[in-house]
This record gives C-alpha cells, sequence and structure tokens, in this order.
C-alpha cells in the first residue's frame, strides 16, 4: 500500500500567465537549447552552461505550476541538462506537455479551458 497524495495533472497558470511563461520558455529556447531527447515519459533538454541561472528560474515557475512533473538539473562544464518526467498517469498527455519545453521558439498552442495546453481532460 503506498501512502502517496495523486497530484492533478493539470497547470495551475491561467491562460494570460500560461501564454507568457510559454513565450519565456520560447526565448530562453532560442537563445539556449542546444538539443532534445525525448523518452517514454521523459524529456531531455541541453542548455548552454551559460543559461544555468535562467534555467533554474525555468525549473522553479516549472515546478510550481507543474506539480505533476518531476524536474532535475544536472549542471555540467559544458551543458546544463535537464530532465523533466511525467508520471505515469499522464502518459497520453506527454507529447502534449513536453511539447513546449522542446520548442526552439514561440510555442503558439491555445490554452484549453483549464489553462493548460495539455490533454488534461479539463
Amino acid at each position: 500500500m503506498t501512502d502517496s497524495i495523486e497530484i492533478p495533472i493539470a497547470c495551475t497558470l491561467d491562460a494570460g500567465n500560461l501564454k507568457e511563461r510559454l513565450g519565456w520558455i520560447g526565448q530562453l529556447n532560442a537563445r539556449s537549447l542546444r538539443g532534445s531527447q525525448r523518452g517514454d515519459l521523459n524529456l531531455i533538454l541541453d542548455y548552454a552552461p551559460e543559461a544555468i541561472g535562467e534555467v533554474r528560474e525555468m525549473v522553479a515557475g516549472e515546478q510550481a505550476c507543474c506539480a505533476f512533473l518531476a524536474f532535475a538539473i544536472d549542471e555540467r562544464a559544458d551543458i546544463v541538462r535537464v530532465t523533466i518526467t511525467a508520471p505515469e498517469t499522464a502518459r497520453e498527455a506527454a507529447e502534449a506537455l513536453f511539447e513546449p519545453f522542446a520548442a526552439r521558439g514561440a510555442f503558439t498552442a491555445a490554452p484549453k479551458e483549464c489553462g493548460c495546453t495539455s490533454e488534461c481532460g479539463a
């Protein structure tokens, strides 16, 4: 038996803040994203090392609004690697969840009523 609390698969940002956040992430990616790799339930993003401050800011912001995603930062001399992992319960929505993070420019998916761009069903 597990005592874990299931976190809803939903972003807590309203539509305006979501649009602003996605634009900011798109700008960061245009400047500093060197590559990405998509796994089953994870996405690995490699950023230029000089972007560490912005990468930390992005991760902190995303952890606050999308608590169902797990974020890990691996700081290396030549790269800052961010690994984003979605829970099994978000498997069907993983592609839509990861798309804004891997985009190398402005991400323009229209938010749903709940304010997220995922397939959360809201």
